[in-house]
């Protein structure tokens, strides 16, 4: 495998160093996976499992709104349907319950007639509502990937997290651990294999969508996943496919980040994650069809209200909050569907950690934050747990409840807090976007390119090279409807030019542009090859630019 000098410097810096590492990390066949049964309460929970079936017992599979959850609560139902009849499937509300299990949920199933419980993606800490559950004479199994901290659910928990746990990899999606208590029952049962690969599809799109660690184990199910879904025979999936207008053969780890998985998400973000399930799981094409077609409705809903949120937000901060080290931003109308993911966007935009609240109508607020690296929002929270009535996350999110009159309360405690860390770490508040590769002109080229095709597929932990190039610019000019980003031309040593876009904040960067006009830029981003009407060029996508002073 012949590899360009730059790509491999690439990948030892990644770690990836041995020839054998690098084999299996570029292979399209990777082998990096691990026995289900090194899971710690897999055998038992496995027996627990079969024996409900075998004596005739209810199960009710008890999954999560986002879109980990969605495809761990079909991977289950798909696997246990080739040896019981008698399964039925819950997923909370995110606006009436939210994240976990609830007594009014576990009563419900209850009344169901529902002998075993399997969580997905959920349930680690659910103390008080699995011993509820067990009250009432059901059985629990527990199948997470979430972290535990200082309490555990009782019983079987099968949870790579745990200390205990000797399983090699930690960082299984809750998909990813539903996946392994599939393969173990294929392997105890005997079922056809095919019955465990029809599944690698969801597992793929759980996988990349709950952003863990596209390493290891995980990137193995993530490279499977991909080609099973672009040969899937899942017509259920093929359908949303064409509602949402990609390519079949062709989807990519992008593709699933930002169209597939936020597809899945928006029916618990707008309406209930249910449908999301119904369409994956659906016989009849028409109705499947008609579930992909509202799924799409639903996420266009929900970039409207997002993008309304977003503004309001930033009129909000700017006249309020512009000199906060942690905005708390209070919307007493916002739709709280899309609330993460717009503290995610405030985040970036201000770089500083982020958390907005909205009222529940009985005198308390709903919280969901996210943070900056540096800066745990968790452990903050944690120093303020007497405020909430409940509360969970790590280091880079948080959701929680608490009473409409302790607001103020916080926000001063996490200002205050996120202030002292600026004076002991101010560069803590500093975005530090450094590349991974100084790339001189005579390097770019297609070749290059598709060495980095090889990186595939990208996300977390695995990212896209930021890499950096020298040059003057040329050409520049305002695009989009609002012309709100820059297209330019970067003019490299040799007469070599590269086109650049820049879409995160095209006034900073025309003002740096006019200001030094004849200038030479060190500019930051991610490059590919585009293709227009037979012809190939290669853009960056510019994250950063910054004045350098002439040789």
């Amino acid at each position: 495998m012949e590899l360009k000098q730059k790509f491999i410097e690439l990948l030892n810096k990644r770690g990836i160093t041995s020839e054998e590492d690098i084999r299996e990390y570029l292979s399209d066949k990777p082998q990096k996976t691990y026995d289900p049964f090194l899971l710690l309460n897999m055998e038992a929970g496995v027996d627990l499992i079969l024996s409900a079936i075998e004596a005739d017992e209810k199960i009710c599979i008890y999954g999560d709104y986002d879109a980990d959850g969605i495809t761990s609560t079909v991977i289950m139902l798909e696997v246990l349907s080739n040896l019981t009849k008698r399964l039925m499937y819950y997923i909370p509300s995110r606006f009436d319950e939210g994240y976990g299990m609830n007594r009014a949920a576990v009563e419900k199933i209850h009344d169901k007639g529902v002998d075993l419980i399997i969580t997905v993606d959920c349930g680690s800490v659910s103390c008080d509502e699995v011993d509820y559950a067990r009250s009432l004479g059901m059985e629990v199994l527990v199948t997470d990937h979430h972290t535990i901290t200082d309490k555990k659910a009782s019983g079987l928990v099968i949870n790579p997290t745990q200390k205990e746990c000797p399983y090699p990899f930690k960082y299984l999606a809750g998909c990813g651990v539903a996946f392994k208590v599939a393969q173990a029952i294929v392997a105890e049962t005997g079922l056809p294999k095919s019955i465990l690969t029809r599944t690698l599809d969801l597992v793929g799109i759980g996988t990349i969508g709950d952003i863990v660690p596209l390493i290891g184990e995980n990137r193995t199910l993530a490279k499977y996943g991909l080609r099973a879904i672009n040969t899937s025979a899942r017509e259920n999936l093929g359908a949303l496919i064409e509602a949402t207008g990609l390519h079949p053969g062709h989807i990519t780890a992008e593709n699933v980040s930002f169209v597939i998985v936020p597809h899945l998400n928006a029916a618990g973000r707008m309406d209930h994650a249910s449908k999301a399930v119904e369409m994956l799981m659906e016989k009849d094409p028409a109705r499947v069809r008609e579930l992909a077609m509202e799924l799409a409705h639903c996420n266009s809903e929900r970039k409207h209200v997002q993008e309304g949120i977003y503004k309001e937000c930033v009129a909000i901060v700017d006249e309020k909050f512009a000199d906060s080290k942690f905005l708390v931003i209070d919307l007493p109308n916002a739709h709280e569907g899309v609330t993460g993911i717009v503290a995610g966007k405030i985040k970036d935009r201000y770089y500083k950690p982020t958390i907005i609240v909205t009222p529940t109508g009985d005198g308390c607020l709903k919280g969901t934050g996210r943070s900056i690296d540096g800066v745990n929002i968790y452990d903050m929270l944690k120093d303020n747990e007497e405020l909430f009535l409940r509360f969970g996350g790590h280091a880079a999110a948080c959701g929680f409840t608490m009473k409409e009159e302790d607001l103020q309360k916080l926000r001063g405690n996490l200002d205050g807090a996120a202030g002292r860390i600026f004076e002991k770490s101010p560069e803590t508040f500093d975005r530090n976007i450094s590349p991974e590769l100084k790339l001189e002109p005579a390097d770019i080229d297609l070749e290059l390119m598709s060495d980095f095709d090889k990186l595939e597929p990208c996300g977390c932990a695995n990212t896209k090279p930021l890499v950096s190039v020298r040059g003057n610019v040329a050409n520049y000019s305002r695009i989009g409807n609002q012309n709100q980003y820059m297209r330019f031309t970067a003019e490299m040593d040799g007469g070599i030019t590269l086109p650049c876009v820049d879409f995160r904040d095209a006034d900073s960067i025309e003002s740096m542009f006019q200001k030094e006009p004849e200038g030479i830029f060190d500019f930051m981003g991610y490059l590919a090859a585009r293709t227009w009407k037979g012809n190939t060029t290669i853009q960056m996508t510019v994250e950063n630019a910054q004045v350098n002073l002439k040789d």
